[in-house]
């Protein structure tokens, strides 16, 4: 296991400097002057100052050499430094990170447990009514956007009901400390990490009826039945563990697909997490901190592909770790 982690270890590591290269390119072929675009913010645009500002942020130099320095800092676990926001790129990142992890793992554990749950009810009692209501209700949330899932989420929870805030990652102004905070904290989670795991809920959902429905038609679940089993017994250590392998799989393919819809989840909440740095650094052509964003959600990408593999051998003890 420890050969198979290393091994995976390093081949994450080289497929991470091969996004870096990629995402510099192009980021680089992207239309748009990050200085031009700060002249024109600070009312000088002439030539002069644009070159200076070139100049100052080493975009004058040959584009390879501009890779070269950029690579070496990624090696060096530096980032770079955000002129826009005069503050390192890994401080940016390191303040927002906390934050995107918890709606990106809150929903992730949300879509996952109900799309399981949901899933298996429904292969429990395929072709009959709540069969039918629970693919009704996948496909519905599937189908709809998710930012429009959260300004109806907004309109009725918020504005309507008045039962949960409707921005922010916590109640500004109110100095809130431990429980009371981790409280407030919940409350402003609620909407932004359903939105987000109730469209990924839907896919679990029909994953998991469509791999259980497979499983039961197995000769294993059949001489299980044979032997008297109660079916209780049988669709859970049964059925539903050896149907889980494509949910994990799935799963593990979405950690992160996650990421793209925190980005319109954050930008409709105000969740001032990674996702809405991502897309103010994009409008403002801050090229360093829209790609330290890049390199980290990769790398999150990766080490979330390694964890799947992991959870495998949990899943199904027969699998064997190979490199």
């Amino acid at each position: 296991m420890l050969s198979f982690i290393s091994q995976r270890v390093v081949k994450g590591v080289i497929v991470l400097l091969a996004i870096v290269v990629l995402n510099f390119f192009l980021i680089r072929l992207a239309p748009g002057d990050p200085a031009v675009v700060m002249a024109g913010e600070a009312g000088a645009s002439d030539q002069v100052f644009v070159k200076q500002l070139r100049e100052k942020f080493g975009l004058d130099k040959p584009l390879p050499e501009q890779l070269f320095i950029y690579v070496k800092g990624v090696v060096t676990l530096d980032l770079g430094f955000s002129f826009r926001q005069q503050a390192p790129v890994a401080k940016l990142i390191g303040e927002r990170l906390p934050a995107t992890l918890l709606l990106t793992l809150t929903a992730f554990a949300i879509s996952l447990m109900l799309g399981v749950l949901f899933g298996t009810f429904a292969a429990r009692f395929a072709g009959t009514f709540l069969d039918t209501a629970i693919t009704v209700f996948a496909l519905i949330f599937y189908a709809m956007p998710i930012f429009w899932v959260a300004l109806m989420g907004i309109l009725l929870f918020s504005v309507t009901m008045d039962w949960l805030p409707s921005f922010g990652y916590e109640t500004v102004g109110a100095n809130l400390t431990g429980f009371a905070h981790a409280v407030d904290v919940a409350k402003h989670l609620i909407m932004p990490a359903m939105t987000l795991g109730l469209f990924f809920m839907a896919t679990y959902t029909r994953m998991t009826r469509a791999s259980m429905l497979e499983v039961k038609r197995l000769d294993f679940v059949k001489t299980a039945r044979a032997k008297g089993l109660r079916d209780a017994v049988i669709q859970r250590r049964h059925v539903l563990r050896n149907a889980l392998l494509p949910v994990v799989t799935l799963a593990g393919v979405h950690s992160g697909t996650l990421i793209g819809g925190a980005v319109i989840t954050e930008t409709v909440f105000a969740w001032p997490g990674i996702g809405r740095l991502m897309y103010d650094a994009l409008l403002q052509r801050d090229y360093n901190l829209l790609l330290g964003v890049f390199v980290i959600c990769s790398a999150m990408v990766l080490i979330f592909n390694l964890i799947t593999d992991l959870v495998y051998r949990l899943v199904d003890p027969r699998i064997e770790f190979a490199s």
